[in-house]
């Protein structure tokens, strides 16, 4: 537990780190050390926070679980028909992937990846796969930990439970993984809904922080949500309350759906407890999503379909490098150089 609360504060430093100069900051966020395999892990653990705290780029959404898989192939131009059952599915989405990993185009840009649990207990290019993607690439492992959304009730959706949530993230965190990310879903402007939504989602998010490894909060709105600009005022508000209970060495990211109002979560970039604010594509497409994200400071993308949009399982290895590299730097560009309103 001491170990956990030393990363977990050293999150904090992170934090504090983005506007300190570099002689300034804590040792430990300077340099590395450590004999044993326990102090080697939490030192690397330690560098993937300041990873994800400091640094320029963006985080890749990798995490398409058994509902999404599906659509996800049959836009990268595998349809169903050319698999059979989950098993073979998973195969497949699990090559294409690697594929994107494995490129010369997934580089520093990419400061993390979200995997999902079965990517997570699969290797690339013959290594686990988040010992693959930290060794070779700097990008930091994290893992989608919900299980799903409940029914809609009072305009939203509530995760699914997770009584074994302990038990997967000690095996994430052996693996190298450093955090997590959650999904809750808001359709409508509905205060009671949104509150649940960030309630259970912070309740969730310590359970997290108890295991040493930093939360992704991503209470997503629908972007077809009526009164969504509303419902963004509403999530704003629960999410500072939120923010405000944690405890002193409690620090969250955050994943939010891209604003109607260009700077909305200004406020949330400073807060002391947020480590980032991620920004999901929520089926914009690449130019709507990179055009709006350039619009918010401090923001920086987590994209999956629009990072992938266009590619195709049939394309020749120097057509996708090229067409990755095309996404990736639109990416990267609308994360890290912002743009005032015309």
């Amino acid at each position: 537990m001491a170990a956990q609360s030393t990363i977990l504060a050293l999150c904090l430093a992170a934090v504090a780190a983005r506007q300190t100069p570099a002689a300034l900051r804590p040792a430990a966020l300077r340099v590395r050390g450590g004999s044993t395999a326990a102090e080697e892990n939490a030192n690397a653990r330690i560098e993937k926070l300041r990873r994800l705290g400091e640094d320029a780029g963006f985080v890749a959404a990798l995490d398409q679980s058994g509902g999404s898989t599906p659509k996800a192939l049959a836009d990268y131009g595998v349809e169903p028909s050319a698999y059979d059952g989950d098993e073979a599915m998973y195969d497949a989405v699990h090559a294409m992937r690697e594929r994107i990993v494995k490129s010369p185009a997934f580089d520093e840009r990419v400061l993390a990846a979200i995997l999902f649990e079965k990517t997570m207990d699969r290797t690339f290019g013959g290594l686990p796969a988040p010992e693959y993607l930290w060794a070779t690439k700097r990008c930091v492992p994290l893992l989608k930990c919900d299980k799903g959304l409940e029914p809609e009730v009072d305009g939203c959706q509530l995760m699914r439970d997770t009584p074994d949530l302990e038990a997967l993230l000690e095996r994430a965190k052996k693996l190298g993984v450093a955090g997590t990310k959650m999904r809750s879903r808001i359709a409508a402007a509905n205060e009671a809904g949104i509150r649940a939504v960030v309630a259970q989602q912070f309740a969730l998010a310590k359970r997290v922080l108890k295991c040493g490894l930093c939360p992704i909060v991503e209470p997503e709105i629908d972007i077809r949500c009526p009164d969504k600009a509303l419902a963004e005022e509403m999530l704003l508000n629960a999410l500072h309350e939120a923010l405000h209970a944690l405890g002193e060495n409690e620090v969250v990211m955050l994943k939010l759906t891209l604003p109607e109002c260009d700077g909305l979560y200004s406020s949330c970039v400073m807060h002391p407890k947020v480590l980032r604010v991620l920004a999901l594509s929520g089926g914009y497409d690449r130019a709507e999503a990179t055009r709006k994200l350039a619009r918010n400071p401090g923001v920086i993308g987590s994209f999956s379909r629009a990072l992938m949009e266009g590619a195709s399982r049939s394309m020749s290895d120097a057509d996708f490098d090229a067409h990755l590299e095309t996404a990736v730097e639109t990416i990267r560009d609308a994360s890290v150089n912002k743009v005032e309103e015309d």
